[in-house]
């Protein structure tokens, strides 16, 4: 099954529309599946869920971290994500660029925009993610590459657009302003509900979890 949805959403995709598989609380064997069938990216929450997917998996595909990064969690992280999509506070970031400094690589991140303005959600609004790109574009071992959102959750995914229409205004903003060493080609955006929507309004990265590998187990 998770073969069949794999092929079936690569197929459907535009061009230029990467596919992120959401494996929260996925086996590494299904997550090896998945990399089997065509995904190319996985992202995870957790950094222990991930060591024991990628233990498995490897580098035959790119881990993404799509999860709420904690500071402690930073060393472990950078040693296998390829990319971090949650970036939203100058400290998890100076984390980021201590530890990759460290170790002699450069990270790609997204800043999470927390585009609904949800309390109980991470990520920055919408109005105070152009002062924090500047700020943290001047760190040396991290290179921010767009923004990520979530936005509310909703049964209909039309309830999504505007959240993703005004993340988009605020990616294509950043991008007019070229700032050095800040390369805007990444908007991630929209879920299994809400994907089509995302791509709809600009969105070249999309999480998938539930319609790739089946209802999470209670």
């Amino acid at each position: 099954m998770i073969e069949e949805n794999v092929k079936a959403i690569l197929k459907e995709l535009p061009p230029g529309v990467e596919l992120v598989a959401a494996a929260k609380a996925r086996t590494p064997e299904e997550i090896l599946r998945a990399a089997k069938a065509g995904i190319r990216i996985v992202g995870e929450n957790y950094v222990q869920e991930a060591l024991a997917a990628f233990n498995v998996v490897g580098r035959r595909v790119k881990w993404h971290y799509i999860g709420h990064l904690q500071r402690n969690k930073v060393k472990k992280a950078i040693e296998i994500f390829d990319m971090i999509e949650t970036v939203d506070s100058l400290g998890i970031a100076e984390e980021i660029d201590k530890r990759c400094s460290q170790q002699g690589k450069i990270m790609p991140v997204l800043v999470e925009i927390n585009s609904g303005r949800e309390p109980q959600k991470f990520g920055l609004l919408p109005e105070n993610t152009e002062d924090f790109v500047r700020k943290i574009s001047k760190l040396k071992n991290m290179k921010i590459q767009g923004l990520m959102t979530m936005g509310p959750f909703s049964g209909d995914p039309e309830n999504a657009r505007p959240y993703f229409v005004e993340t988009k205004k605020l990616f294509d903003r950043i991008s007019a302003l070229d700032l050095p060493d800040v390369e805007m080609k990444l908007l991630s955006m929209g879920m299994t509900n809400s994907y089509n929507i995302a791509i709809e309004e600009g969105a070249n990265l999309i999480r998938i979890g539930t319609k790739i590998f089946g209802p999470r187990e209670p």
